[in-house]
């Protein structure tokens, strides 16, 4: 369909949610890098990084609103309900290190990229069936993108962001989790003591790493996002073949593909 100022408008609420939730995260994990720089909490504490948040939060907001932009909005505000209730029910469940892996997949299906995409369409398309679809597109895709951030905590690339913070935030992610549910007993018993125990230690950290990595962690998550970005791509050759579907296809390969 054809790209309108609403697509636009829908667009700058997705930056600026997005935005406003990585200040949050920032805070919440106490993170003191982003993208390679400072973080916001890193600068002004915590105070002003929620308020900063906050802020762009109600601007992304009021933007939909003044313009009557009802459905954008409900799309979005869906997914920010959606992503604070996968985080909470991630908190919960790491407690004890009792993940299971479709409980993984709920917790990160609740994607900003899927109501992206469901947003954007329900701009230029008139049929739901149609919405939905990109919906499912946008799903897929953020579960891919989201298991590679798994990745990258586990290399010796430069991403922008420290590596092992993961474990140090007792976050459990697919490689470790396939880790858990594979390895022996006393291996098992090990890495759950080192997580909730020795999670600041750097020797620590490396040696989950190594195991995580030795157990086949690695491979079993790489072929995982492989099978998503498959899925991804099929829903998108349902639509015709046109310069936007090809954009969306380098969106998907460079998921997969990025360095950081």
């Amino acid at each position: 369909g054809e790209v309108k100022e609403s697509t636009y408008r829908a667009a700058s609420l997705v930056e600026l949610l997005h935005t406003a939730t990585l200040v949050h995260d920032d805070v919440v994990d106490d993170a003191m890098e982003r993208r390679g720089f400072f973080s916001i909490n890193a600068l002004w504490k915590n105070k002003i990084a929620v308020l900063v948040g906050d802020y762009l939060l109600s601007k992304g907001l009021l933007l939909s609103l003044n313009n009557d932009d009802f459905r954008v909005l409900q799309i979005l505000s869906e997914a920010v309900r959606m992503m604070s209730e996968g985080e909470l029910l991630q908190i919960e469940k790491s407690r004890n290190l009792n993940l299971e892996e479709s409980i993984y997949f709920e917790i990160i299906k609740a994607s900003l990229l899927a109501s992206a995409c469901a947003a954007g369409a329900s701009t230029t398309f008139s049929n739901d069936a149609e919405i939905e679809k990109m919906r499912l597109f946008g799903e897929k895709v953020g579960i891919a993108f989201q298991i590679k951030d798994d990745l990258f905590d586990y290399g010796n690339m430069d991403v922008g962001k420290p590596t092992g913070n993961d474990i140090k935030e007792k976050k459990l992610t697919l490689p470790l989790i396939y880790t858990l549910n594979n390895c022996d007993k006393s291996l098992r018993r090990k890495l759950i003591y080192s997580i909730k125990n020795e999670n600041t230690q750097k020797e620590k950290v490396q040696f989950i790493i190594d195991a995580v990595k030795d157990a086949g962690g690695i491979a079993y998550a790489s072929k995982k996002m492989e099978t998503y970005r498959d899925e991804a791509m099929e829903i998108l050759h349902q639509f015709e073949n046109t310069a936007i579907r090809q954009a969306l296809e380098e969106l998907v390969r460079y998921t997969t593909d990025r360095t950081y």
